[in-house]
């Protein structure tokens, strides 16, 4: 099953050959519900039968969320833990994603909540005081207020490379900004996946040509799922849940960075295309 939310708040569930558009539904209340799965599928009898989904592809859609925090892991995969040590080897910090890699916690922070994550074939934005951009495609984790995996979504952590490179206490000002967060383009229920056979691709186009394309698997996350949700809980509450993304293992060279104009295009099996152009 999968549920979608449209910029004036209508939603939308897609289960199988079913289209059914949701009355009175709250993401808020989904994410606060013991059985989400159980709270969906009370929804959609309530709801109205639609002819047919739309084109999600070139439909714009806001994120699945309400008040939900939007939390991130980072240095998950071995690339970004190389890429890390990468940009920040100048400054001396390159050692602290090695050590952050191999140690027993990982390295969480906060991206932000709905003022500034944007959905499907909406506008994600760079920093004007940086020089070098690049998005970061990651399995995105829905997570219930009593810290259950019930759902997934694609997510794009727009990142400031070089902020981030020059100072790790810049990593705030390198991470959460307006429209650095895309999520979408909707979000799938289930409370686990096939890691094995599920693939993670970017594409990014300028002017119409493709200007780089990555592909990993799941499987190479370095750390469980259960793993990074169990140290987000710990001595934490999430009144609405949360959205974790799970790190990165795309990173473009260090001679690509974003411009306005781009195209992000961002597939995870199962989950569909997120596409979002920059501002």
């Amino acid at each position: 099953m999968h549920l979608y939310q449209f910029p004036d708040h209508r939603c939308l569930a897609v289960a199988g050959d079913r289209c059914v558009i949701l009355e009175d539904f709250s993401f808020d209340a989904l994410f606060q519900s013991e059985s989400p799965s159980a709270f969906a599928e009370e929804a959609i009898s309530r709801g109205r039968n639609a002819e047919a989904p739309p084109e999600f592809h070139a439909t714009e859609l806001a994120p699945p969320m309400e008040n939900q925090e939007v939390w991130a892991a980072g240095v998950t995969y071995f690339r970004s833990r190389d890429a890390r040590m990468e940009e920040s080897e100048k400054s001396g910090g390159d050692v602290f994603y090695d050590k952050v890699y191999d140690a027993d916690r990982p390295e969480l922070f906060i991206k932000g909540g709905r003022s500034r994550t944007v959905g499907h074939r909406q506008e994600i934005s760079i920093r004007s005081d940086s020089s070098w951009d690049v998005p970061e495609p990651e399995l995105t984790l829905a997570v219930n207020s009593a810290g259950k995996i019930f759902g997934f979504t694609i997510g794009n952590d727009v990142s400031s490379r070089d902020i981030e490179g020059e100072n790790l206490l810049y990593l705030p000002q390198a991470k959460v900004w307006r429209n650095s967060c895309a999520l979408g383009p909707g979000l799938m229920l289930a409370e686990s996946i096939d890691q094995d056979a599920t693939t993670v691709s970017l594409w990014i186009e300028r002017g119409g040509a493709e200007v780089f394309s990555g592909k990993t698997r799941l499987s190479q996350l370095k750390r469980s799922l259960e793993e990074l949700v169990g140290f987000l809980m710990r001595d934490n509450v999430f009144p609405y849940g949360c959205y974790l993304l799970t790190g990165t293992g795309i990173v473009p060279e260090s001679d690509f960075t974003l411009r306005s104009g781009d195209t992000v295009v961002i597939e995870i099996t199962g989950m569909g295309r997120l596409t979002n152009s920059v501002e």
